[in-house]
């Protein structure tokens, strides 16, 4: 009898492995509601009911771990490092990038792969940059809304290739990339991620942030320019702080 007990205890182990191998993402919607879903927080699903929202953001997972390991000083978001345990942390991280549409996050089972904190990477004004590039209080005037560099951001824009040489080439920046998107009501700046049968995908970058829109095939009409103008976008920052933002991008963009 104690002999089948043990095989029985044995087997519903097993099985609680296997549940939780099959299934992190389910744990980690679980740890999401009572950590982050909840008060004046991200809401179900990372839907907001205060909070940024989470959901469909086009957040990467390394920018998603540095969040979450981190926190973002000087807002609510404090850093979980400390407050999750390892597997909890990995199956958060897991969670919202699937809620950012990442189809194969990158899932450790018992937590080895945890997301690791990593101490300033710059110094000088470099790190003054850093800290400009993603600062809270510039909210969505941010450069970090639209342009993810160092595991940061959000990947708005293509990734920066070449850092113009002067705050004066910054402001000037051409945009050849962004069209004028044209409804029966309205026109817009749209920056296009696809194009098909099923629907046109694209951001809208009438405001900040871009929003995210699926139309119907041949429902919008794309041409070429627009008069929208990158130095619109920046004019939370000061030239001192574009100039220091830009010793940040020639020191994290390789070339």
């Amino acid at each position: 009898m104690r002999c089948f007990a043990m095989k029985l205890f044995a087997a519903a182990f097993l099985l609680a492995v296997s549940c939780w191998a099959q299934s992190p993402i389910k744990r980690g919607e679980q740890v999401f509601a009572k950590s982050c879903a909840t008060g004046y927080c991200h809401g179900v699903r990372g839907a907001s009911s205060g909070a940024p929202r989470l959901a469909g953001r086009g957040f990467n997972q390394a920018y998603i771990i540095n969040v979450v390991m981190r926190g973002i000083p000087g807002t609510g978001m404090a850093s979980f490092a400390t407050t999750l345990s390892r597997p909890d942390l990995v199956a958060v991280v897991a969670y919202v990038a699937m809620l950012n549409g990442v189809a194969d996050p990158k899932i450790g089972s018992d937590g080895d792969d945890a997301p690791a904190s990593t101490g300033p990477k710059f110094t000088g004004e470099a790190a003054r940059g850093a800290r400009l590039f993603t600062e809270a209080v510039r909210s969505f005037g941010r450069c970090s809304t639209c342009h993810e560099v160092d595991g940061f951001g959000v990947s708005v824009a293509q990734p920066i290739s070449q850092v113009p040489a002067s705050v004066a080439a910054l402001k000037a920046l051409a945009t050849p990339d962004v069209k004028t998107g044209t409804t029966d009501n309205e026109s817009m700046p749209v920056l296009m991620l696809s194009d098909g049968r099923q629907g046109t995908l694209f951001y809208d970058l009438t405001s900040a942030p871009p929003v995210e829109r699926n139309a119907q095939p041949g429902s919008v009409k794309f041409t070429d320019g627009s008069t929208w103008r990158h130095s619109s976008v920046i004019e939370a920052y000061n030239d001192a702080e574009l100039d220091a933002i830009l010793t940040y991008l020639r020191a994290a963009i390789k070339p």
